[in-house]
């Protein structure tokens, strides 16, 4: 009985009892806002910066380093 599902007693297959759906209710309205609205749409992936980028963003420039850059 290798294609049966189920636990065997004393020959007969004992049949998986089938679990109730419980009421969701935030199942329900996403369920109601897909009909209304539509799917919504899959994610866009940002590419990040690279890190010198992300470093130099960090810090600002400060008042003493223009004055300095001017000199």
């Amino acid at each position: 009985m290798a294609g049966c599902k189920g636990k065997i007693f004393g020959g007969a297959v004992a049949k998986k009892r089938v679990k109730k759906k419980v009421f969701s209710a935030v199942k329900a309205v996403k369920a109601n806002a897909r009909e209304r609205v539509g799917q919504p749409k899959p994610e866009k992936v940002i590419e990040d910066a690279p890190r010198e980028e992300k470093r130099k963003s960090k810090h600002k420039t400060t008042l003493e380093d223009l004055l300095n850059a001017e000199e």
